[in-house]
């Protein structure tokens, strides 16, 4: 099955790592929280493409065995997958922001599902997981 995308919900202890997004003219949801991730290159599994993203924006080398559930989801006809790792609150020492987006920063969990400036489809997939929502292996 082929994948367009993936996204990562990393808690570091009980806070999601958080990405302010480019407030840019053109850019999808513009100035709004998002999660890593990002688009599929070459021939990569789902998986290798969150974790490459995750290190690409914040510089974090997520080991696979954090990651603790994950589902593919239709996005206008184009699969995208969501996974949710966990890591321990020490890891925020190895973030080195990198260049895309504002900024980033740890928010609690409730806040990131109500934030009005969130990115609605990753507020929806991360309820998904917490309403314990089944999780698929990656083809």
């Amino acid at each position: 099955m082929g994948f367009d995308g993936a996204k990562l919900a990393l808690y570091l202890g009980d806070q999601l790592a958080v990405i302010l997004r480019d407030d840019r003219p053109g850019l999808l949801f513009p100035g709004h929280w998002d999660l890593p991730g990002g688009g599929r290159e070459g021939d990569e599994t789902p998986l290798a493409c969150a974790l490459r993203e995750c290190q690409e924006e914040l510089g974090i080398a997520v080991p696979e065995e954090a990651v603790i559930w994950r589902a593919p989801f239709d996005e206008a006809g184009r699969t995208k997958w969501f996974f949710v790792a966990r890591l321990p609150e020490t890891a925020t020492e190895q973030i080195v922001f990198g260049d895309e987006g504002q900024r980033w920063t740890l928010m609690a969990e409730d806040e990131f599902l109500n934030h009005p400036d969130a990115v609605p489809a990753f507020q929806d997939r991360l309820k998904v997981y917490l309403e314990g929502g089944s999780g698929e292996a990656e083809p």
